[in-house]
Order: structure tokens, then C-alpha cells, then sequence
């Protein structure tokens, strides 16, 4: 309805993710009124030596459990295997399959992969600790990025019988062909690439919040702006973290956050940027 009460009217709100994951944290956002300013500060791309995932595909039939903490561990770990002429959905002997939350299950679904667990608290700790007497003993396989810590592995370490790490994709700054342009040519109109427009308005100061779904785009993100800007930015809008370990990651760089969902869903973040603002407008202090 028109008349609505929306926390986010006259917000605006960055949004950090690869085009193609933030689709769902737009909406969201978008959903509760804010202006949002798409600038992706991260990308994806199959691992550069796949020996170990290969060969861990081939042999699946030997795993108890596979750990997906990411949609695009699902992706990419499925995108190998039909390049294998592998069929994920021909389950191999007993192995389960753990999700870490509803989208990374509905994306293993679409692969044709039955989900036998998926966390309550949608967070990869939180898949470990409620399985942890599922994988007494097991061996587990925990498809990741390159990128990931070592955390995780650990933590399933004290239970499981055998953790087997692979790497499934790899972690990058967007190439050429979406990064921000470093110049133009002046003509009769004005730029209209909206992460160029995005990134001014970013610098000039005149956003309300910036969201990370992720330690590398929160990284990417300071290195593109700087320091001085982020030093301006921490004074004059709000950092949003989606969970624990991109807070963990923006504390840690001396940043402070002032938005941490409690689950690690782009549903999560939206609505906690929402709660924050809604808050701050009511003068509850957060």
C-alpha cells in the first residue's frame, strides 16, 4: 500500500555482491524502500589446478558426509562434475549432503542433490556444531574458496574422523569487463554505468549504509576507495556485516560495523539494516 510504513524510505544502501548473487538482497532491501547502489567488489572463477577436486569427485562414493557453505561451492563443485560427466544426483553409496542454510540447499537441489541437513542458524559454525555427532567418526568433505580460513576445517576436525578440504572456485576482484572504468570520453551524455555512479556517490559521502556479504568484498571494497574515503565513510555511514565472520573480518581491519545480521542469508542482512535504521528513526539506541 501506498500509505505503508517503510524503515528504509529515503535510505540509501550499497550492496557489495557479485551482480549475480544480489538479486535477493535488493529485492529485500528494495522491498523496505531503500535506494540501492549495485557496486560488486567481488567475482568467481573455477580453481586453477583441479587435481584434488577431481579426484575427490571420482571417488564421492567414499564420502559420508559433503558440507556445502556457499551457493557457489554448490555451483562450482557441480559445474566440475558435469565436466567430469559426473551426475551429482546418482548418489553414491550413503554419502549426506549438509547445507548451511535454504538458499545453499535449494541451489544443491538444482543440482539434483537430496539435502539431508541444513542448519538452523544459518551459519557454517553452527552446520558443524548441530552435526557434530552425525560426523563422529566420518569423512567429510567441505567444498570452499580459495579464500576460506582455516576455522571450519578445524572445528570439524574435533569431531570428524576426516576432514577433506578442495578447493571448488576461487575468489577475485571483478575483471575489466565489470570493474568501475578508470576513465571516459566526454561527450553529449553523461556516464551511465551505474557502478561508476555508484562509486561517486560512495566517495562524495552520500550513502547511508554499505553492505558486505563477504571478508573479500569488504577488502576489495577498501582497497577501491582508500583509506581516506573509507576513514570519511565510517564517520558518515553505516557498515553492514551479513554474519560473524564478515564482521570478524571489517573489526579486525579497525573498522567499526554497525549492522551484523544474526544469519548469514541476504534476508538476514536486508532485514537487519532495516531493524537498524527503524530503530535509529524511533531514537531506540541500537
Amino acid at each position: 500500500m501506498s500509505g505503508e510504513h517503510k524503515p528504509l524510505s529515503g535510505k540509501s544502501v550499497v550492496v557489495t555482491r557479485a551482480a549475480e548473487q544480489a538479486r535477493e538482497l535488493i529485492a529485500r532491501l528494495e522491498s523496505f524502500g531503500a535506494e540501492v547502489l549495485l557496486l560488486p567488489t567481488v567475482s568467481f572463477a573455477d580453481p586453477e589446478d583441479t587435481v584434488i577436486l577431481d579426484a575427490t569427485l571420482r571417488s564421492l562414493e567414499r564420502i559420508d558426509w559433503i558440507l556445502f557453505t556457499s551457493e557457489n561451492a554448490v555451483k562450482y563443485f557441480a559445474r566440475r562434475a558435469r565436466s567430469l560427466g559426473i551426475v551429482l544426483g546418482e548418489r553414491r553409496g550413503g554419502t549426506k549432503v549438509g547445507a548451511v542454510g535454504p538458499m545453499t540447499a535449494a541451489a544443491a537441489a538444482a543440482e539434483g542433490l537430496a539435502v539431508d541437513y541444513v542448519a538452523k542458524r544459518h551459519n557454517a559454525e553452527a552446520l558443524a556444531q548441530e552435526l557434530r555427532g552425525e560426523l563422529a567418526g566420518k569423512r567429510v568433505l567441505l567444498p570452499h574458496s580459495d579464500l576460506a580460513k582455516d576455522d571450519l576445517a578445524r572445528l570439524l576436525g574435533e569431531c570428524a574422523g576426516q576432514v577433506i578440504e578442495v578447493v571448488a572456485y576461487r575468489t577475485i576482484a571483478p575483471g575489466s569487463e565489470t570493474a568501475v572504468p578508470t576513465g571516459r570520453i566526454r561527450g553529449t551524455e553523461d556516464s551511465v554505468d551505474p557502478a561508476a555512479a555508484a562509486l561517486r556517490r560512495i566517495r562524495s559521502g552520500n550513502v547511508d549504509a554499505i553492505s558486505f556479504a563477504s571478508p573479500s568484498a569488504f577488502r576489495n571494497f577498501a582497497e577501491l576507495v582508500g583509506t581516506d574515503v573509507m576513514r570519511a565513510l565510517s564517520e558518515s555511514a553505516k557498515f553492514a556485516a551479513i554474519g560473524p565472520t564478515t564482521a570478524r573480518a571489517i573489526r579486525e581491519d579497525g573498522w567499526n560495523v554497525a549492522i551484523e545480521s544474526s544469519e548469514s542469508t541476504s534476508d538476514g542482512l536486508g532485514d537487519a539494516v532495516a531493524a537498524y535504521f527503524e530503530k535509529e528513526a524511533s531514537g531506540v539506541k541500537s
